[in-house]
């Protein structure tokens, strides 16, 4: 592969939504596993002794066909268990936080101060005329500064 090749793949896989995106597959990935065990372990063996025990436990045998209706009502309550924990563990929070960022009570990202921004223009012009960055300006030596007397 080509230079320019990889630096765009390289770009593209560093991009912060595409990690993101791979953190909450992987997150995903490994909550379903938890659900499902809880489900296997527990729901459809309980589901089995309401439904009258034994090997038949949670379905129905008719005409020779068998209707496994434990393994579907264990299944709906996984769904509606994994439903809630995302809604009360990320959707609520979330939603919380950003009304308290429309209320003002919480702030959000902090923006940089017009000093600060002057500050970084002024070591960028000049590095790029050669010379090193200059004096904290909220610190001692801003009085050398050439527009300050």
């Amino acid at each position: 592969m080509d230079e320019p090749m990889m630096k765009g793949f390289k770009d593209f896989l560093l991009r912060g939504n595409v990690v993101d995106l791979a953190v909450a597959v992987v997150i995903g990935a490994a909550f379903t596993a938890v659900v499902n065990a809880f489900a296997d372990s527990f729901l459809t063996p309980l589901i089995g002794l309401v439904g009258g025990g034994g090997e038949l436990g949670g379905s129905v045998e008719v005409n020779g066909q068998t209707f496994a209706w434990g393994a579907f009502v264990s299944q709906v309550i996984t769904f509606a268990l994994t439903a809630a924990i995302v809604y009360f563990l990320v959707v609520l929070p979330v939603k919380a936080i950003i009304e308290r960022r429309k209320r003002g009570e919480e702030a959000g990202p902090a923006e940089p101060t017009q000093v600060e921004l002057l500050v970084e223009i002024r070591d960028l012009l000049r590095a790029q005329q050669g010379a090193g960055p200059g004096p904290d300006p909220s610190g001692p030596g801003t009085a050398t500064l050439p527009w300050r007397l």
